[in-house]
């Protein structure tokens, strides 16, 4: 019983050790946004596009397979089936308020899209695990379907992707339902998928061989569709191609078939081998400190859209708007370096306030007020 228990705890701290890559990611694709550019074509550059999507991917999956853990270990009587709907229900309700309110400072924000999530996840917490994927699959397709009915575009002021009737009841429900920056559909296929793996014996090797394989395949089969595309373009299908471009080639905005796939595949590659540090090293400092960094991943969301870009904003002499920078953004590599150092000190403070407190201050707040 002794070696199960720690060998679940094990489990948990790779979950955390990946919430710990997303959150850095996160920094890295964040503070690009508000104050550099993502289409210089440098190193710096390239290195970034390594993050776009795929921090977010991993963040939302850690979410989906955390949703899971609260009661895996439970014997599902009624009324613990009912009290954790109950907690669930409000950490939903939680993050979604503080999100809008975030929203307010930061149009970016993914709290109350997760608040989302978590509040569909309540009603189908203990169903038979295949099910999440049916409705992974769903949402994929539903989202990408609606496409044709709704363009993508719809309520968004580009370049500058300002949303002015985000604040309308039909704005707000296109926004957050169909194509906001992480809205339900298809965003919640991630989180569904997160689900999904939450069930799986990650202490078995075979699962965890098959999740990277799977993964592995998933980047290689659509990352060489888009190469085989670009290589075929100048051919008779070339009329097909232009006409589903978006369809097959864009990433993040709108997050079509092709890229959730390639983010996904690179999600379970990554989760796997955090699973695979958390359980060898996970009595090394810098793995330890990683992981406790992960448990806070909400903590330190919310303080790197508020400190953060405050404290970059005065040093690059440039005002956070919350919307990209359109003349003379700030270097790329500057922006690494950043959020290298903020992500050290996220670390650090991580590291530190836990060896007084079990939880971080705003996962505290969530806790007290959910139970």
């Amino acid at each position: 019983m002794k070696n199960s228990i720690n060998q679940l705890n094990e489990r948990v701290l790779g979950f955390d050790l990946a919430r710990a890559y997303a959150i850095f990611g996160m920094y890295i694709v964040n503070f690009t946004f508000c104050f550099g550019t993502f289409s210089n074509e440098t190193t710096s550059n390239w290195f970034t596009s390594l993050f776009v999507g795929n921090s977010t991917s991993i963040f939302i999956i850690s979410s989906g397979i955390s949703v899971i853990l609260l009661s895996k270990n439970k014997n599902n009587s009624p009324l613990e089936k009912a009290e954790i709907k109950s907690k669930i229900l409000k950490r939903s309700w939680f993050l979604f308020g503080i999100g809008l309110l975030l929203y307010n400072w930061w149009p970016g924000d993914i709290l109350h899209f997760y608040g989302g999530y978590l509040h569909i996840a309540a009603f189908i917490l203990f169903i038979d695990k295949k099910n999440y994927l049916w409705f992974a699959l769903f949402a994929i397709i539903f989202y990408n379907l609606i496409q044709f009915y709704i363009p993508f575009t719809t309520g968004w002021e580009l370049p500058l992707f300002k949303y002015p009737d985000f604040w309308t009841p039909k704005g707000f429900i296109r926004n957050t339902l169909f194509n906001g920056w992480n809205s339900i559909f298809p965003w919640f296929a991630y989180f569904s998928l997160g689900m999904y793996l939450g069930k799986l014996d990650w202490n078995n090797f075979k699962t965890r061989k098959n999740i990277f394989i799977v993964g592995l395949l998933l980047i290689v089969i659509f990352k060489g569709l888009r190469m085989f595309i670009r290589y075929d373009f100048n051919s008779p299908r070339q009329a097909f191609y232009e006409k589903y471009w978006v369809h097959i080639m864009e990433d993040y905005f709108p997050a079509n078939i092709p890229y959730i796939m390639i983010t996904t595949g690179f999600a379970l590659v990554v989760l796997s081998i955090c699973i695979y540090l958390g359980n060898k090293f996970h009595n090394h400092k810098i793995i330890e400190i990683l992981i406790k960094t992960g448990q806070m991943t909400l903590t330190h969301y919310v303080t790197h859209m508020t400190i953060g870009v405050i404290i970059l904003g005065s040093i690059t002499n440039k005002k956070y708007t919350g919307f990209p920078i359109i003349e003379n953004p700030t270097s790329q590599s500057f922006i690494l370096s950043y959020a290298l150092l903020f992500f050290i000190f996220s670390m650090l403070f991580s590291y530190f306030w836990k060896k007084k407190f079990r939880k971080g201050p705003i996962e505290s707040v969530m806790r007290k007020i959910s139970g």
